[in-house]
């Protein structure tokens, strides 16, 4: 499924594009455009679904953390490891400031860099990655199609419009107060460049992942999974390129999913916060303290601890995620339709609207995403 990246790079690009532009020139969160476009119903649905999902990849996130964390230190039982992570995470996210928190996230996505390692130090079949990354060859049965839903979801994913649109309202927010004077112009170039080394380095990160997963595991017939964990156990006895090389492929495998859960779940349920406080028109945001903005910081409470207790359950986290991003890919269809029209009118964004380059990408995705949402749904009906 190397191909569905090829695309996904560039829709991805034009939508997140639009939900950044929308925040830094309205001033306000993706949220709070939609329920005066389209109506509380409409936009408290919308966070709803994305609070369900965004619940659940907390869940697998955090038990994805527990379970690599034990492989590092076998003693610490998975119940604490994971109520330790989601502690500790709970408690940066709400007591830290904005300027403290927001660099330490960036610090986190070194994280990502484990991926590729582990790809380049296993043995990989080069030239057939090229080949499947450019040739597409989609299959037309309901599970891969199911499959490419959930890949959808999970790189064009609605938690990450609402939350870009909001950080660009923060962002912008600190210019003014610290008494900067920054054009709008300005401010929508660095946007674009920031957004478009983002969207590239997200996707190359997927790829990287998809390669592991194929070549590695796959490809050794290690098909059924339980946690990120358990892929990490499966790579030391692969990887044989040099001297303890599947020993070091586990562990830094292992130490990139803790950092990388550090970084997601935050992400996650500060997304569903912002979704849920602009819908509802509550204070919000992360430069503001728990006493200026305590439902804000509730909903981010409550999403991180029924998280955590969808860990203690043993729900199979693999699965969780599976089915998180299918739904995220289902949202996301209307979700991109709305973005594109608000991102694109001229009475609300004046000389900032979206360019025809930006629009055509935009609705090209929504054409696909809503075919491989309405083909999944069709699929779990009659199946």
């Amino acid at each position: 499924m190397l191909w569905a990246l090829s695309f996904t790079l560039p829709m991805m690009t034009a939508v997140q594009e639009a939900s950044a532009r929308i925040g830094l020139v309205t001033g306000e969160g993706l949220a709070a455009i939609i329920r005066k476009r389209y109506g509380a119903a409409f936009v408290i649905g919308c966070a709803v679904l994305l609070g369900i999902a965004n619940t659940i990849n907390v869940g697998a996130d955090i038990a994805g953390m527990a379970a690599a964390a034990r492989l590092i230190v076998p003693v610490v039982p998975q119940w604490i490891a994971g109520a330790v992570f989601a502690m500790v995470i709970l408690g940066l996210e709400v007591w830290v400031g904005y300027d403290r928190y927001s660099s330490m996230l960036k610090w986190l996505a070194v994280a990502m860099l484990a991926y590729p390692i582990v790809a380049l130090i296993s043995s990989v079949h080069w030239g057939t990655v090229v080949t499947s990354t450019i040739i597409p060859h989609p299959r037309l049965d309901w599970s891969y199609v199911f499959i490419l839903t959930a890949v959808l979801g999970t790189t064009i994913s609605p938690y990450l419009f609402f939350w870009e649109a909001s950080q660009e309202v923060e962002d912008v927010e600190h210019i003014r107060q610290r008494r900067r004077l920054v054009s709008k112009r300005r401010l929508t170039r660095k946007m674009r460049v920031d957004n478009a080394a983002g969207m590239i380095m997200s996707n190359l990160i997927a790829w990287f992942v998809m390669i592991v997963a194929a070549a590695v595991l796959n490809a050794h017939g290690i098909t059924n999974v339980n946690s990120a964990a358990d892929v990490a156990k499966a790579l030391e006895p692969l990887v044989k390129s040099f001297p303890d090389a599947g020993f070091i492929a586990g562990a830094i495998f292992a130490v990139g999913i803790i950092g990388l859960g550090a970084l997601a779940v935050p992400v996650l349920a500060g997304a569903a916060s912002y979704a849920f406080s602009e819908a509802f028109g509550w204070n919000r945001g992360l430069d503001r303290s728990v006493r200026e903005a305590p439902a804000f910081y509730a909903v981010i409470a409550v999403a991180i601890v029924i998280g955590l207790a969808i860990t203690l359950t043993g729900i199979n986290p693999i699965q969780l995620l599976v089915w998180s991003a299918v739904i995220n890919g289902i949202v996301a269809a209307p979700l991109v339709i709305v973005v594109g029209r608000i991102a694109s009118d001229r009475g609300l964004m004046g000389q900032h609207r979206s360019g025809k380059v930006s629009n055509v990408l935009v609705s090209l995705t929504a054409v696909a995403m809503g075919l491989c949402a309405l083909a999944t749904i069709v699929g779990l009906v009659f199946k």
